[in-house]
């Protein structure tokens, strides 16, 4: 029986490290990517199985040797990859000692999984939150319809519901400027880009996306090309910056991060927590797929996971203060030498793929 049991912790510790290596192959193949998320998981797994193959030996001394090595590679591996969303980490977006009056912004991102029919949770998370911006993906024509009642709080959207789950909604009390749907790839897939009107000397750039995710039939050039792209317009812009929603991509894969590095955004999950959003209905099994990224000229004042709404995702609260003189005081991740390159590639194979 022990020596079932070991074999089996070895057959394990093999999948988990093959699993590990496979992630770290550059490639748009869904089922590579899609190794990107459960790094936590593999990890754990890993640990376990490789503690009970430890305890019971079933191998030789060098066979052994190498699975434990390989394991110990590959955990290791595994936990720096996790350990920057940790509070063990510096702060990338730092905190905000004080964030009142009008430079405070607060945003609610909420996927609310289109065939979720629990409105009123939502509507009351609004009214808890009393957020300024809300942002919503997976809306159709009953979720629009049945959370009218915040126009009268929110008079200024910009509405795209569909029937496909890539329906998207902007809510604000600050006013819109120049505020558009966009098909950046994929005529089915929309995004939004406006300008908001913090005060009367401050306006940032808002970007609010939901790119598909890597599935079967469905690799990853379309999502990768797309953030890339808003990316890039986000390090053009002259205004602060913002760029939000449910990347439908974890904060520690590759495409993040070059996001990051093509942007100059920052991620306030570095340094503080996993803050997982998916899914809300498996306890084992949880990433971060709702994110958002801030340029370097706005601070910290409150990042939260928020409750259940019926959906497959939790809701997040993100509150900002603009503070220019904060640039000088953080830094993202920098382009290295092929970052653009590389990002330029990506993209016109998203543009391909697309066609």
């Amino acid at each position: 029986m022990v020596r079932w049991i070991g074999t089996s912790a070895a057959v394990i510790c093999v999948l988990m490290c093959v699993a590990t290596g496979l992630a770290l192959i550059e490639t748009d193949e869904w089922w590579i990517r899609v190794l990107d998320f459960p790094r936590l998981q593999i990890a754990a797994v890993l640990l376990i199985a490789l503690l009970i193959y430890r305890w019971t030996g079933p191998c030789g001394a060098t066979a052994g040797a190498l699975l434990t090595a390989a394991s110990v590679v590959a955990l290791l591996w595994q936990a720096w990859m996790i350990v920057p969303y940790t509070a063990a980490w510096p702060q990338q977006l730092l905190s905000a000692e004080v964030c009142t009056g009008d430079a405070r912004v607060r945003f609610l991102l909420a996927n609310v999984l289109q065939e979720n029919r629990q409105f009123d949770r939502l509507l009351d998370l609004v009214a808890e939150t009393d957020a300024d911006i809300i942002l919503l993906t997976e809306i159709d024509d009953q979720w629009t319809e049945a959370i009218e009642p915040l126009a009268g709080t929110y008079p200024y959207t910009i509405l795209e519901p569909l029937s496909n789950t890539y329906g998207i909604g902007l809510y604000s009390r600050l006013p819109l400027i120049d505020g558009e749907i966009r098909h950046i790839l994929e005529e089915d897939i929309p995004s939004i880009r406006t300008r908001v009107t913090l005060t009367d000397q401050i306006e940032f750039a808002l970007w609010g996306v939901h790119p598909s995710p890597p599935r079967p039939k469905d690799d990853t050039d379309e999502r990768d090309a797309e953030l890339l792209i808003v990316a890039k317009e986000a390090s053009d812009a002259s205004l602060p910056a913002i760029v939000a929603g449910d990347l439908n991509d974890v904060a520690w894969s590759s495409t993040t991060t070059l996001f990051q590095e093509i942007s100059g955004l920052l991620d306030p999950r570095i340094g503080r927590g996993l803050y997982a959003t998916f899914n809300a209905n498996w306890p084992l099994m949880k990433w971060p797929l709702d994110h958002l990224f801030a340029s370097q000229d706005w601070l910290l004042g409150e990042f939260r996971r928020l409750d259940d709404i019926g959906s497959d995702h939790f809701p997040i609260l993100v509150e900002l203060c603009h503070q220019p003189q904060a640039a000088g005081a953080q830094e993202g991740n920098q382009p290295e030498g092929g970052d653009r390159q590389e990002a330029n590639e990506h993209i016109e194979e998203g543009r391909e793929a697309a066609e």
